[in-house]
């Protein structure tokens, strides 16, 4: 296999949070580029503009081989905002897990909480429920997406802020994970705090990313 699989992690974290991830889709035959970025310094758009050269690297070294993509929580939308304008012209499939695709009711309770401003900076302002900025810059989806949500807490507060019977993953609810155009949806029992280090999670991406299709 000659296929390329570019990582991206989740705001406040880094690559180290996918390495075992990336080591797992290595395992399997796939090169894997994990991506690093400073999510808490910039605006996803402008996120954006600085991985744009590790991916056009990246692609570029894939040759003939597919390149796909897969991002945890905000590294979804990084990867929803690239492919608006950008893409490789030998683009694989998607998948995204535990992304806020239509925001987190836990960012619109903290988003004007000063300690929160701080810490997640600007792109942790664009990850409300109220999506009008994120819909212009994301685009419709026209590629080929698979989506994984968790819907285990171990966050009785953020839980008590989603909803008490609205299934979540202790961060973003189950309804919000979905995104009109994917081809295929699926939920997990994961925290999504531990999403990036849950077997079934590499299971399930494995599948999609090799037959379009997640297992039952």
């Amino acid at each position: 296999m000659n296929d390329t699989v570019i990582l991206f992690h989740g705001i406040a974290r880094t690559r180290r949070s996918m390495q075992k991830l990336a080591n797992f889709l290595s395992g399997n035959g796939y090169r894997v580029v994990n991506v690093g970025y400073p999510s808490t310094r910039f605006s996803i758009g402008d996120l954006v503009d600085i991985v744009r050269p590790e991916i056009d690297g990246a692609a570029k070294a894939a040759g003939e081989g597919r390149v796909h993509f897969v991002g945890y929580s905000m590294g979804g939308l990084i990867i929803r905002a690239f492919l608006r304008n950008d893409r490789p012209a030998n683009l694989g499939r998607v998948v995204m897990v535990g992304t806020p695709n239509n925001g987190s009711q836990v960012a619109d309770f903290l988003k004007d909480w000063p300690l929160y401003r701080t810490f997640y900076g600007p792109a942790g302002q664009q990850l409300i429920t109220e999506q009008t900025a994120m819909t212009e810059l994301s685009g419709t989806v026209d590629y080929e997406l698979g989506i994984i949500a968790g819907n285990r807490t171990i966050d009785p507060v953020s839980s008590l802020i989603i909803g008490r019977r609205v299934p979540n993953d202790g961060k973003v609810s189950v309804e919000s994970t979905r995104l009109d155009g994917a081809a295929a949806h699926i939920v997990i029992p994961a925290n999504h705090t531990f999403l990036p280090v849950n077997k079934t999670m590499w299971s399930q991406t494995l599948s999609f990313l090799k037959d379009g299709r997640f297992t039952a």
